[in-house]
């Protein structure tokens, strides 16, 4: 596999400096930096994107994160190793990722588990982080950047 183009947003400074700052700007609301490593590991495992794979679970190792945690971010629902709340944040997660997959994408259930655990402000910052990896996601996918390409 080769990478058709480099990454688009790369190639152009103005769309660099937005995409940085759309996905900063999902910071500094008291949700956990592990919680967005885990929604982007969860919504690139969903897009295929290898290289916001790699580094979302480098960045999760980095955080001190169990190699239990980051290896089994796929069957969430079926471990015991992710707290309630972040539970709902993957839930949210998958759903913004799949919003094809169904009428009502985001259906009440879903939205409402997670603002059991989260503040508006939270929410907001869940929201735009999921939209963030997914646009990165799809950049890559798109252009095919390979994870430990040189």
């Amino acid at each position: 596999m080769e990478t058709r183009i480099p990454n688009p947003a790369l190639s152009n400074p103005a769309t660099l400096k937005a995409l940085i700052a759309l996905s900063e700007s999902a910071g500094d609301t008291g949700v956990p930096n592990t919680t967005h490593y885990l929604m982007h590991v969860r919504a690139s495992q969903i897009n295929g994107c290898s290289g916001c794979l790699d580094m979302h679970t480098k960045e999760m190792r980095k955080a001190g994160e169990s190699d239990e945690r980051i290896f089994t971010v796929a069957a969430w629902r079926d471990t015991a190793y992710y707290t309630d709340a972040e539970r709902a944040a993957l839930a949210l997660a998958e759903a913004l990722t799949r919003i094809a997959d169904r009428a009502d994408p985001v259906d009440d259930a879903v939205w409402n588990e997670a603002a059991r655990h989260y503040d508006e402000k939270q929410l907001s910052s869940l929201v735009l982080s999921i939209a963030a990896i997914n646009t990165w996601n799809r950049l890559n996918v798109a252009t095919r950047q390979i994870a430990g390409a040189a």
